[in-house]
């Protein structure tokens, strides 16, 4: 009995340590198993554009889990940059693992995003007509094809560098369509591109010679519709970032849409300068943040 009971002493003493270390193995499978129940799905598609006449490509983010009220997704257009693809948020930005988590942990609700292809700066340039071709073909087709919300409060625009520079465009010129927007190291070039600059080589802005349009160039970027945006009633709430070694010193000039930004609407813009330069390191890691701007700015 003696012995019994000292082997019983002996194997209790070892395995007193065994319920924590299953309960901390049961916690980690749960949490796999919870991250792999609630994974959004990803897919690639296409529609025929009547504006480029031609298919026009996009990647969507599709959440597992319902639209939060019951009816309809809030949708993000997320745009590439220059001469980029549908594929690059997905493949070099972790869009899909943020989304997931952000949506587990409750911090943004689920949220369809759309990541357009397109071969220009998202404006009507001399390749395509980018920025028709995503008003008048893609929204409309999104929304007549997904459960998205067709109410501007839900619906968002954003993207890097030259999707920066898109999405600015897009909210400025069109502030009735977009509850926010939020520009990623925007190429927001004021007055001209420095001289490595890829839109010197775009063919977005380069005209029957081959020459880049700089008369293109300064009625496309902002400030030409400045006043036009300031003189209507609609506000579009901005969240704009850069790296600050940004080798296109996208840092000053981000600086400078903030502050004329917050002149006009000083409760509705936000500026991020980070560590870093003109690279997926700096998009990926302000990605968290920009998705919950854009998506808690109003009650969804």
């Amino acid at each position: 009995m003696i012995l019994t009971g000292m082997r019983l002493s002996h194997m209790t003493s070892r395995s007193r340590p065994l319920p924590q270390r299953l309960t901390q193995f049961l916690g980690v499978v749960a949490l796999v198993a919870s991250e792999l129940a609630s994974a959004g799905q990803v897919s690639t598609d296409q529609f025929n554009s009547t504006t480029l006449k031609r298919p026009y490509p996009y990647t969507m983010y599709w959440p597992d889990a319902p639209p939060q009220d019951g009816a309809s997704y809030p949708v993000i257009y997320l745009l590439h940059g220059s001469l980029g693809s549908e594929q690059d948020w997905l493949a070099k930005g972790g869009l899909e693992a943020t989304a997931d988590r952000l949506i587990a942990e409750g911090q943004i609700p689920p949220v369809i995003v759309v990541m357009p292809g397109s071969k220009s700066w998202w404006l009507d340039g001399y390749n395509e007509a980018a920025e028709t071709a995503l008003l008048k073909d893609l929204i409309p087709h999104i929304e007549a094809t997904l459960p998205v919300s067709k109410r501007r409060e839900k619906r968002f625009v954003a993207g890097l560098s030259a999707g920066g520079y898109g999405a600015t465009r897009l909210a400025l010129l069109h502030p009735e369509l977009f509850g926010a927007a939020a520009a990623l190291s925007p190429a927001v070039y004021d007055p001209i591109p420095p001289e490595h600059s890829s839109a010197y080589q775009h063919p977005a802005f380069l005209d029957a010679s081959g020459e880049f349009d700089l008369a293109l160039w300064g009625k496309s970027n902002y400030p030409s519709y400045w006043d036009s945006y300031i003189a209507q009633s609609a506000i579009v709430p901005f969240y704009i970032t850069s790296g600050d070694h940004d080798e296109f010193d996208i840092a000053r000039h981000a600086a400078i849409l903030f502050t004329r930004l917050r002149r006009h609407q000083p409760d509705a813009v936000e500026l991020r300068i980070v560590d870093g330069g003109h690279d997926w390191n700096v998009w990926s890691s302000t990605l968290p943040d920009t998705l919950i701007f854009l998506l808690t700015r109003y009650s969804l």
